[in-house]
This record gives C-alpha cells, structure tokens and sequence, in this order.
C-alpha cells in the first residue's frame, strides 16, 4: 500500500501549485492518498495575507489525480510546527506511515517511488527513524546512493508511527539531556560546525518555532538513523521574500535528480555513515568558517602572538 502524502499549506499558492504539479508528474500519485493541511490566517493579518490565503485555499479545492483528497482548513493559525505536528500525527497514526511536504517542495518524478519503497523496505527496522529525499552534498564521495546518518531530517521526508511515538516536542528536557551526553551534542552538531544547539535554545527562548530542530534532536539522542539520497528528489523553493525560515537557503536549495532512481538500498549498512558526516562538516565549515577549528585555531594562535608583542614590544629596537 502506499503511504499517504500529507500537504502543509498556508499562504503561498504560487508555491502551491507548483509543489501539486510536480507531485502529479509521479506515476505513483494515482494510487496515493493526499491530505492537505490549510493553516488559518494570524490575528494582524493583512488584506493582502488574507487573500493570498484564499488563493491557496480556492486552488486546494480544484486538485485532482490523486486516490484521495482530503482538506482540512484551520480557521485560526495554529503556526507550521503546532500545524505539523498535530498534522503528522493524526495520519501516522491512521495508517501507520507518512509522506510528508510542505508546500514550497518541488519533487522529482521518481520521488513517491523512493520513499514507498525505503518506508517499506525499512519499516522494521527501528533502527531508522526517518526517510529524507534531500541532498546537500555535491558530488559524494560514496558509490551507493543512499546512506544514513544519525539524525532526522524535515525537506520531503516520511516516517513510520512507532518512530514519531518518540518524538519529543519539549526542547527544554532535549537541551537538558544534550548538555549532559557530549557525544551525542557533537553528532547533533556534527562536531560543533553547525549551530544547532543554539537553535535548540532559541527554541526554548521562543525565539523560533521549530518541529524539525525538536525532531533531529529526539532521533539523535535515541540514535536514530535518517536515509539520505546521494542525489537529490527533491528541491527547495522556499527561500525567497515569501520564506518564513530563509537564513542560509543557498546551502539547502538542492537540485532535483530528474532522470535517476535509488535502487540499492540493501547493499548499504544500516550505520552512520563516517565518510558523509565529513562531507557535511566541511559543508557546515563552509556556511560557518568561524566555527571551523581549523580556523579558531589560528585566531588563538595569532591572539597569541600579539599579546606576547604587546608584552615584549618596549625591548624590540
């Protein structure tokens, strides 16, 4: 059977459709259950917001091609994580696994039959947590096309109920538990070149409002795994003036593998991958040189030197 495709909406029907389109251009879509999550509008709303709102919601009403099709509108704003996670969890719930999209996620067309066959293939498996169609890295250095990592991941993903029964939505106890489990902090982290226990408190402080920093964090302190492709299925388009999350968008705006399929998955080990987790630390040092130890040691070494200079400097002639 296949999974249901769970669709979260609000404001963007540009994005929207264009999102539906591609979903459409997988031969799966026929044979697969869509539910569509329509987030309300926020109390300030402007007239502008409010019809770009019902724009979604007027297009929603005209989609065809799938199985299924099932809307729910929220009247009030429930925001992305509160509407992905009540959202997720009613239908994981239902059938036990889960397509999940928002809807700035441009799919390639072999994209529905990647993850049916990994939800499928993986499914007792408890060792993997979360299936991702997103790839970061350019040209991997691994001959598979698929690998793990420990971790879980939020740009066209699924996973099974049993595996999101774990997550764990308060960031506070996530935090607490990070401080005290330094190997589990460097893998979160991939050894400090990514800022994602500072995410983490921005979560708590209220600063953001993120499942996915919450859902990553639950699977790596539980050492679960996430199957990433080597090539990417799936590209981002969220990233504009329309974005609600846009800091650093270059690094995740993946190219989408148009005419390439995964087909693989048993000759690859069921473990984190070493050589990819490099792969990503040098990304991450890319998009944060300063947090690079490579280069935090050279500040200190030339902090160094110059406060021996300032010290010394009155005997040199």
């Amino acid at each position: 059977m296949m999974a249901p495709i769970v669709l979260f909406v609000y404001n963007r029907p540009e994005h929207t459709k264009r999102t539906i389109e591609a979903l459409l251009r997988n031969k799966e879509a026929g044979n697969s259950d869509l539910f569509i999550f329509a987030d309300g509008p926020k109390t300030d709303a402007t007239e502008e917001q409010l019809s770009r709102i019902q724009q979604v919601r007027d297009y929603i009403q005209t989609i065809k091609g799938f199985k299924s099709i099932s809307i729910e509108q929220s009247e009030k704003n429930k925001g992305l994580a509160s509407s992905i996670i009540s959202g997720v969890t009613k239908i994981v719930n239902q059938y036990g696994k889960v397509i999940v999209l928002e809807d700035d996620i441009i799919t390639s067309r072999h994209f529905l039959h990647y993850m049916n066959q990994s939800l499928t293939l993986y499914e007792n498996d408890f060792n993997v947590w979360c299936i991702n169609s997103a790839c970061y890295i350019k040209n991997a250095p691994i001959s598979a096309h698929t690998y793990f990592l420990y971790g879980a991941d939020c740009q066209g993903w699924g996973t099974w109920k049993q595996r999101w029964e774990c997550f764990n939505s308060n960031a506070q106890e996530l935090m607490n538990i990070m401080k005290r489990d330094k190997k589990s902090r460097d893998i979160f982290t991939f050894s400090g070149t990514y800022p994602y226990m500072e995410m983490l408190q921005d979560q708590i402080d209220g600063k953001i409002d993120s499942w996915a920093i919450r859902w990553y964090a639950s699977a790596v302190l539980q050492k679960g795994l996430c199957l990433y492709p080597t090539k990417s299925l799936v590209q981002n388009i969220g990233f504009d003036s329309e974005g609600t999350h846009t800091q650093n968008g270059e690094a995740y705006e993946a190219t989408i593998m148009a005419d390439e399929t995964t087909e693989d998955f048993p000759k690859i080990r069921i473990e984190d991958s070493k050589v990819m987790r490099k792969e990503w630390e040098k990304l991450y040092w890319e998009m944060y040189p300063t947090r690079n130890p490579s280069f935090i040691k050279r500040v200190k070494r030339r902090l160094k030197k110059l406060i021996l200079y300032t010290k010394w400097k009155h005997l040199i002639k």
